[in-house]
Formats: structure tokens, sequence, C-alpha cells
């Protein structure tokens, strides 16, 4: 465990100065820097000044063929030298093992803590709960991402796909989104989307909320509403017994683009992101588009040592 002491301690030490410089709270500290110490280790320092520690394990390799006993064992001690490095209290170290993934689980609750916090970004406030679930609410990765939408939004009208929690909203409306219809299938990140609009006063009728199927919604060949900005971040994979047709971004991602495409005003914009690491673009079958750019370089933030956690596009339709 040396090595993982001596990494962590690099990394903390770097990019504790870089957030101070940067007035940045909610970052990455250790990005599985080292494969055999297979952590995502994230710091969230909430309003009220207390640092708590997120951290994934992922079960690779050799790891993941150890015994439960040993492998108790190694988090226990992950877990002390985290606290030491970081100097955080063990109870604020929230441990999740991330194993392979099917249809929704990744959004299956894991407990009913509710260690819920605020925490601020951008001069934004957003909720976020680091016991309950496998991912917290705020993905820390599309820090960027939310920006160029922030900057994109004055005067325009916003719809939010697949919306989580509503980070995209939220900084839509910041930056001057004149309407905004967020849409999930899911009524619990709905109502946290709705808190946190509430959180930065942004909240009001202007701001819509829609529980629905995306890929059902999208698939009305006549839509009766267009919007100037888009963002359509879909899970990899989802397979839940709440939509009519299972979801695969790799296979539908025409479809649900160019369906969205359909729904821009002219000269619109389109935020299309996803997480999945093998995939590839099938341009040849996106339709009526100006302009279809890659911005990942752009996207992912510093602290995101591998440089793909997820992959973004702006894809344009002519004005």
């Amino acid at each position: 465990m040396e090595d993982f002491n001596n990494r962590l301690r690099k990394m903390q030490r770097h990019y504790g100065k870089w957030a101070r410089r940067n007035d940045i709270t909610c970052y990455r500290v250790y990005d599985a820097d080292i494969p055999e110490h297979a952590l995502a280790i994230d710091r969230y320092e909430g309003v009220d000044g207390v640092p708590r520690v997120h951290v994934s394990e992922y079960l690779r390799g050799k790891v993941e063929d150890l015994p439960e006993e040993e492998r108790r064992l190694r988090r226990i001690r992950y877990r002390e030298i985290i606290a030491e490095v970081m100097e955080v209290d063990l109870e604020r170290i929230f441990y999740k093992h991330r194993e392979r993934q099917s249809g929704n689980q990744q959004y299956t609750k894991l407990a009913e803590q509710e260690r819920v916090f605020l925490v601020e970004e951008n001069g934004l406030r957003f909720w976020v709960n680091l016991s309950d679930y496998l991912d917290t609410g705020l993905f820390l990765d599309h820090r960027i991402t939310r920006s160029l939408v922030r900057e994109a939004a004055m005067g325009k009208k916003l719809l939010n796909l697949f919306a989580y929690t509503g980070s995209f909203t939220v900084y839509g409306a910041a930056g001057g989104a004149t309407e905004s219809l967020t849409v999930d299938l899911s009524n619990t990140y709905l109502e946290w989307a709705e808190r946190n609009l509430a959180a930065n006063d942004l909240g009001g009728p202007e701001h819509r909320f829609l529980k629905t199927d995306v890929k059902d919604w999208l698939r009305d060949e006549e839509p009766d509403e267009r919007f100037d900005l888009i963002v359509l971040d879909p899970p990899t994979f989802s397979n839940s017994k709440s939509m009519r047709f299972l979801l695969d971004t790799q296979e539908d991602h025409p479809f649900l683009i160019n369906r969205c495409l359909r729904r821009l005003n002219r000269g619109g914009k389109l935020f299309f992101s996803t997480n999945f690491r093998r995939f590839q673009l099938n341009e040849e079958r996106i339709y009526g588009a100006a302009r279809v750019s890659e911005i990942t370089e752009q996207t992912v933030p510093r602290d995101f040592r591998n440089r793909r956690p997820h992959r973004c596009w702006v894809i344009e339709l002519p004005g």
C-alpha cells in the first residue's frame, strides 16, 4: 500500500493547490493512477466548509479474484490512508464498489442514509448525496460542459434530456435561458432537479419538468414544441421496466440525435455526450446538421487523468 499512499499524497498536494487557485471545491484527487489500486477518489467540500470524500473501487484483474475477506481488509486500509492523507474523518468517507453493471443498476439505491448536503460549483449550488447511490448527483467530469451550456443559454429555450438531477438545467437557467424543459423517467431525479433550481433561486413556471421515457417521447414524428438548445446525455444502456423500449446508446444514438434535431429551431445547438468508452459516432446517419464537432478534449477537466471519462459533441443546425 506504500505506493498508493505516496501517490495519493502527491495528488492531494498537487490538486489541492490547483483547486484553491481555481476556486474549485469538488474535484478528483486520484483517478486509478496505479492499476493495482483502481480507485476513483473525489473530494466534495460542502458550503458548510466540511470536506467529504467519495471513493469508487473498480474490481479489476487480480483484485477481482481475491477472497472477500482479503478485499475487506484492503478496503479498511484504503479508508485509513485516505482519512490520514486527505485529513477527512472516517465517517465522512463514502466507499462504493463498482462492479460490471447491467441495465439501470447504476441508479439503484444502495442505502437509506440520506447524507445530503449542498456544494458549490462556479457560483451555483447543488445537492449531492454521497451515501445512497453509486453516483452522487453531480458528475464532476462534466464541470466544463456545464459551463459551455451556460455560455450558450442566453435568451434560449433549453431542453435537457435524460436530465438526471438537472445540473445542466441549472447552468442553462443561470446563463439566461428564457425557458427550460427537463425530462427524465425518474421522479426522484426530477424532484432533485427542482431542488437544485430552488437552491439557486431559479425556479418558476418557465422551468418545466416532464417524467417520461425519453426514447419513446422522441418518437413523435411532429413535435409541437421546439427549442434553441438541447442537452442529450443518455445512459450507455438501460432496460428499465418503466421503459417501453430498451436503450442502447451505441445502437440508438442516430435515432436520438436525429429526433433531437427535429426539435431544434434553425441555428440551434445540440450538446451530445456519452460515457461509453468504446463509443463510435455514426456521423453518416445524422441528417440535416450544418456542423458536427467533437469537443471532448475541451470538456474533460484537468483533474481527470483518464482523458475519456466521457465523449462530447456539439451538433448545429444551419441558421
